[in-house]
């Protein structure tokens, strides 16, 4: 393809693509229309099917500023196409603005942030762009965005809002008066619909695309060709059994549309009222909202219906549809940098940055604050698709496919199954013809052959294993929105755990507080609820830097803050809306602490009662909040004390933040040694600070103040210690996931001494083991980038246990040997900030750590994403478990998601526990892992149940045979069916075993089991074929005289042979109709496993009834034959002494069938050759001499068998090879590692040692 034609849209997202362009050509049309007619409209069918052949058979290439047609393709390791049609949209019929100008600024990409006036464009700019003439915009729409051509770039890019490019200055002085309705009208039609539609298609649309799937358009041909071979029966069966397979799917289906639809029309059609430049007010409909809108928020709350970023007042908002957590949060105006003393202007709005002044759509305004006679306004930044909920909604309609070994593995087995298929496609027609046999027929034949090969019932059956572990899923109160992840949660060997609420307690519990007076600590006090300390600024801090809120006279908010404020016993009081308005200001919210804990005021005289009383109200109020920020990691108010001349500001946060930001003399000595004994104990520690403010900042002035004025020198107040309490069932699933060679890592906002004293108590980490911190600094004033590694005092805590001996080793020493670094397991640990540099500037290192990395604190929820990516990229199967709140994108991503939030956060993670427990983990792996093993036995099973007919099908062909209607119809209906519905009901084994299953069906122990099957099953079939026709009564017709009368006999032999012109009655047949009867049954015994990851089967009662009947009933039949059953199955009588050997066949296969499969392949090939894919080679162990000799012997039998690889398949085991021998890993204590100023881009790094 020329290159210069080829453009990327979206460049450095995920949903980046590369972009072609076409144009119809009517000669290519009409072949390609020739073509379909003459393959009978298969060619259409499978150009439906691919999208790319269907562009590229029916366009010829062109400019992309000119095309029809663009061809899709997505850059990711799928690599899909998708075709989407130019069209235009014309701005001729729009008077209420000037055309030429409009069309300019779209060719000229000036759309994305519109002026207040788009007829004020230069002549020069319109003469530049060739679409002026036009007055037409040229786009195209894919998966709900629309994308519009943008002459600047020579490209066609999405029309942004206001939430990228625009600064928080302009955001005041150009969007904040409204716009014209001119301007509305012309907005409106570049953005379309303010909606997030979810389409619920009709039956009839889903029932087309159903039926079009390749998988029914085979089953339509199988159909047909067995109805003119007068198969009706099975034909009829596979119709009945299509039609129950495509009802149930269109109904899951379109279920799950609705579930969808009625979930995002919460917000579809309210009445809003916008503010237009004129000061009017106008009443419109939420879906005519455009970027720019300034919408006024109604007193009693609202349902957000877009993304808006607040200007006036304050808002108190329910995020649960996003983060899962339904603590209100306060929203309060974006801070105006015109009033700005620090005149930072420049700064970019952004949603993500600014989320605490962002309302986003979908979430629930509860309660409104504000100025008399000031509207609380919000400017629409984003509409639609482009909302924050609408892009989770995308996610959802548009998911990407799932990359599956199993399914990537499935479609070579069938096109093996196709190649075979092709090979007795050629020897039916070559021996047919032969054998002279009508040309119909070999046809017939030769096609039907393929029908056999390539089962029409395999997905059906595939899918059956599946629905049975999601019903058991469902039982213990695991619920699934992805079934197809149930497999891949099979092959889990990594699980990364949120902390709070996860591994952890939900809320903290106050332990106690430690004040400093004169820069030094006091010693910690339990109880803050005293008259001692009622009237301390520390508690006055407790009281009013927090930001709780009252809804319908409950006090709600974070939870933290909820512990806080109940532990000092204060009462919080808000004014009402009547008490509001009658102000010229907002009236702030007052706390006060309860009368018996205020000293009582003893009056000296009467006259002086007055003056006593006044100062025993002691009320503060509440003046201005600044929200908490997880970048800054503190929030802060400013208060006054009632009848104080000077305003108070407070604060509070991340102990290390907050000492950085008051007066160092404040601040005590002992600081950081009293810091980390907390941290370590595994206590969240908050500091507190305070500042008198000056007297000259008056009410008004505290509202435009900037944080960043208020929030430094301040003076260290102390600190809050909190506990946060381990879930009781949370040490023993680690535990249980540790035995089963399942690694665990933690994935946390919380502070990185806290989280790693969590990872020590839950198991996590081991007593013994090495917690190596990787603290990284960007490149600062001229200087690259750098790590600094700190080892942990590790051995502080465990001195005195047996655990720890004397070969272990001293943690802060640096002269640690080799050997001894690699006995001693270790763990990284670093904060969301090293992350972010080590990925940017230390690429080479990444998958290192990531190969040790236990424990990440202070993530980011883009940073958790990231971290989800980078273990995924050295092939770990990555399972993430959440409380739904900030864990959304890395739930997603995650190959397993669990959401311990029912709230509708769990919509984007593919399973959701009923129970907020991780106890959820281990049970979703056993099930994954009991499904996958049940997709092998059935796929297996299936594989094995074509070769055996096919193999019986080529024999009898030989003989210008086939096998009759009914028997094909009761050994795939009574046996397969049966069969394969009911071996895959076998439950999942009791417990997480260290074993794991295999992730793909071409594995040498897979193939061997399924070639060993194919070779027994074929070897005893040619046995009893070949072997009836050297017995002495082949080939007479009474072969049974000695049991029945010669002339009863030959008359009903000869009566059958009237009717059978399609030859079936015959020895051959009923020689390999019976052992091949036995051999499905055969096969579905030695496939269905049990221990290590299912439970055994003869557990499965469904599965050891249906065998039994179909034993006894094949038994039955074969040794005592029913005259009826006989001639409905087409059966050759056969003397006595005959079925007694075919009993004896089908018992030796029978032994050697399940000898092979149980014996040599599980204890002999298994054990040695086949299972080395374990996630605890990496650990460091001494092996004895007799283990070298078995890994010699090892080494041995599988390069015989030649199933040997030199290096590990995955990533991670291989690099875990490599670092055992090198011995600059892990990093010695106190040394750095700078990153290469001159080669930045393969981010290659050096280590220097500090001494």
């Amino acid at each position: 393809m020329d290159r210069e034609e080829r453009k990327t849209i979206n460049q450095g997202q995920e949903d980046e693509m590369e972009i072609y362009g076409y144009n119809l050509s009517r000669w290519k049309l009409a072949i390609v229309s020739l073509g379909v007619i003459c393959t009978g409209g298969f060619l259409l069918l499978l150009l439906y099917w691919m999208p790319e052949w269907r562009v590229k058979a029916t366009c010829i290439r062109a400019a992309i500023k000119d095309c029809e047609v663009v061809l899709l393709r997505t850059t990711d390791e799928f690599k899909m196409w998708f075709c989407a049609k130019i069209r235009f949209l014309s701005l001729e019929s729009h008077p209420f603005v000037n055309p030429k100008s409009i069309a300019n600024k779209i060719s000229n990409g000036h759309a994305v942030h519109l002026t207040e006036n788009p007829a004020e464009d230069t002549s020069h700019e319109m003469n530049k762009y060739s679409q002026t003439q036009s007055q037409q915009i040229r786009y195209f729409t894919h998966h709900s965005v629309k994308y519009f051509w943008n002459d600047t770039i020579h490209n066609f890019d999405f029309l942004k809002g206001l939430d990228e490019g625009v600064s928080c200055t302009s955001i005041y002085e150009k969007h904040s008066a409204g716009l014209t309705k001119g301007m509305h009208a012309y907005r409106k039609l570049l953005y379309g619909i303010n909606e997030i539609a979810v389409k619920v298609p009709s039956v009839f649309k889903l029932l087309i695309k159903e039926v079009l799937n390749p998988f029914y358009i085979f089953q339509l041909f199988s159909v047909i060709l067995w109805s003119t071979d007068e198969y009706y029966y099975y034909a009829l069966a596979i119709v009945i059994m299509s039609i129950v397979s495509i009802m149930s799917s269109l109904y899951s289906i379109r279920k799950q549309y609705i579930m969808l639809h009625d979930m995002v029309a919460t917000h579809s059609t309210v009445r809003v009222s916008v503010c237009r430049v004129n000061e009017e007010i106008e009443e419109i409909f939420s879906t005519d909202l455009v970027p720019g809108d300034v919408m006024v928020i109604p007193l009693n709350g609202t349902v957000m219906p877009c993304d808006a970023v607040l200007i006036n007042g304050t808002c108190i908002v329910n995020e649960s549809m996003l983060t899962g957590e339904s603590v209100p949060v306060t929203k309060t105006n974006l801070p105006n940098p015109s009033v700005d003393i620090k005149g930072m202007g420049e700064e970019l709005y952004s949603p993500e940055t600014h989320k605490r002044h962002t309302l986003f759509c979908g979430t629930t305004v509860i309660q409104t604050r504000f100025y008399t006679g000031e509207l609380v306004k919000a400017i629409v930044v984003r509409t639609g698709f482009s909302t924050s909920k609408g892009q989770l909604v995308r996610s959802i309609l548009y998911p990407k496919p799932t990359d599956f070994k199993l399914y990537r593995d499935a479609y070579l087995f069938l096109l093996c199954l196709v190649a075979v298929a092709g090979i007795g496609f050629i020897y039916t027609i070559v021996n047919s013809i032969l054998n002279e046999v009508e040309v119909g027929e070999i046809i017939i034949e030769s096609l039907d052959i393929i029908t056999i090969t390539v089962p029409p019932a395999l997905p059906a059956a595939m899918t059956a294993g599946i629905v049975y572990a999601q019903r058991r899923l469902k039982n213990v109160g695991i619920f699934c929105i992805s079934p197809q992840r149930i497999n891949i949660c099979g092959q889990l060997n990594l699980v990364c755990f949120d902390k709070t609420g996860t591994l952890t307690e939900d809320g903290l519990d106050l332990w106690g507080i430690q004040r400093v007076e004169n820069t030094r600590f006091l010693l910690p006090e339990e109880n803050v609820c005293n008259e001692l300390l009622v009237k301390s600024q520390f508690v006055a801090c407790m009281a009013t830097c927090h930001s709780l809120t009252k809804i319908e006279g409950v006090l709600s908010g974070d939870p933290l803050d909820l512990k806080m404020f109940e532990a000092i016993g204060w009462i919080l009081e808000e004014a009402t809306e009547e008490e509001t308005a009658l102000h010229n200001r907002i009236m702030p919210t007052v706390v006060r602490p309860p009368k018996q804990l205020l000293p009582e005021s003893t009056p000296v005289g009467n006259q002086e009662m007055e003056l006593f009383e006044l100062p025993a109200i002691y009320e503060i109020g509440i003046v201005r909040q600044f929200p908490f920020s997880s970048a800054l990691q503190r929030m802060s108010v400013v208060a006054r004390v009632l009848g104080d001349k000077k305003m108070d500001a407070y604060m509070k946060g991340a102990p290390e933040v907050i000492a950085s930001l008051c007066k160092p003399e404040t601040v005590p000595v002992e600081f950081e040694e009293v810091l980390e004994d907390y941290t370590k104990q595994g206590f969240r520690v908050i500091a507190l600070a305070h500042r008198k403010l000056e007297s000259k900042l008056t009410w008004h002035k505290v509202q435009n103040i900037s944080r960043d004025t208020i929030e430094n020198n301040m003076d260290f107040m102390g600190l809050i210690i909190m506990q946060n309490k381990l879930k009781q069932e949370t040490p023993a699933v680690l535990e249980d996931l540790h035995k089963a060679n399942i690694r665990t890592v933690m994935v946390t906002g919380d502070n990185m001494l806290t989280a790693v004293s969590v990872a020590r108590d839950c198991g996590m980490i081991l007593p013994q083991d090495k917690v190596i911190i990787a603290e990284a600094l960007p490149p600062k004033d001229g200087k690259v980038a750098k790590i600094n590694w700190h080892y942990a005092d590790s051995l502080t805590q465990c001195s005195n246990s047996t655990a720890v001996g004397s070969e272990d080793i001293p943690i802060k020493l640096v002269h640690d040997s080799l050997e001894d670094l690699q006995i001693t397991p270790y763990h990284f640990a670093m904060n969301g900030k090293s992350f972010s540099v080590i990925l940017e500037h230390f690429q080479d290192l990444v998958p290192k750590l990531m190969l040790h990395g236990t424990v990440f604190a202070r993530m980011a929820p883009d940073q958790k994403t990231q971290l989800v990516e980078a273990l995924q990229n050295v092939d770990y199967f990555v399972g993430m478990c959440g409380d739904g709140a900030n864990d959304c994108g890395a739930l997603k991503r995650a190959h397993g998601g669990i959401s311990l939030s029912e709230l509708e956060a769990s919509v984007a993670s593919p399973f959701t526990s009923k129970t907020p427990s991780i106890s959820c983990v281990p049970n979703l792996i056993r099930e994954g892992r009991a499904a996958l093993m049940t997709s092998f036995c059935v796929f297996k099973f299936m594989a094995l149940y074509s070769i055996i007919q096919y193999f019986s099908v080529t024999l009898l062909y030989s003989i210008l045979s086939n096998l009759g209607d009914f028997q094909f119809l009761f050994i795939d209906l009574a046996i397969i069916l049966v069969v394969v519905f009911t071996m895959s009901l076998n439950p999942a084994w009791k417990e997480l075993v260290a074993q794991r299953p295999p992730s793909g069906l071409i594995s040498g122990a897979l193939l061997f089991s399924v070639l060993s099957q194919i070779v027994i099953c074929i070897g005893f079939q040619s046995l009893g074929f070949f072997w009836v026709k050297q017995q002495p009564w082949y080939p007479s017709s009474d072969a049974c005289n000695t049991t029945r009368s010669l002339f009863q006999n030959s008359s009903h032999l000869e009566n059958e042979t009237e009717l059978d012109t399609h030859n079936i009655q015959n020895y051959e047949n009923t020689t390999v109709f019976f052992i091949s009867s036995f051999q499905y049954l055969i096969v579905a015994i030695a496939f269905s496993k049990g221990k290590p990851f299912r439970q055994p089967c003869y557990k499965n009662y469904f599965f050891v009834v249906s065998v039994i009947i179909l034993y006894v009933f094949i038994l039955l039949i074969m040794l005592h034959p029913v005259a009826s059953v006989d001639q409905v199955l087409q059966i050759m009588c056969v003397p006595y002494e005959w079925r007694i050997t075919m009993l004896i066949i089908v018992l030796v296969n029978a032994f050697v069938s399940i000898m092979v499969e149980s014996f040599f392949l599980d204890t002999v090939l298994w054990k040695i050759v086949f299972n080395r894919d374990k996630q605890g080679e990496y650990r460091f162990t001494t092996q004895p001499p007799q283990e070298s000799v078995d890994r010699w012997g090892k080494c041995c039998l599988s390069w015989a068998l030649g199933c040997r690889k030199k290096t590990p398949k995955a990533k991670y085991m291989y690099l875990a090879q490599e670092l055992l021998i090198d011995p600059e890993w892990p990093p010695k204590p106190q040394t750095t590692t700078e990153a290469k100023a001159l080669v930045k881009e393969n981010g290659s790094c050096q280590v220097i040692t500090i001494t």
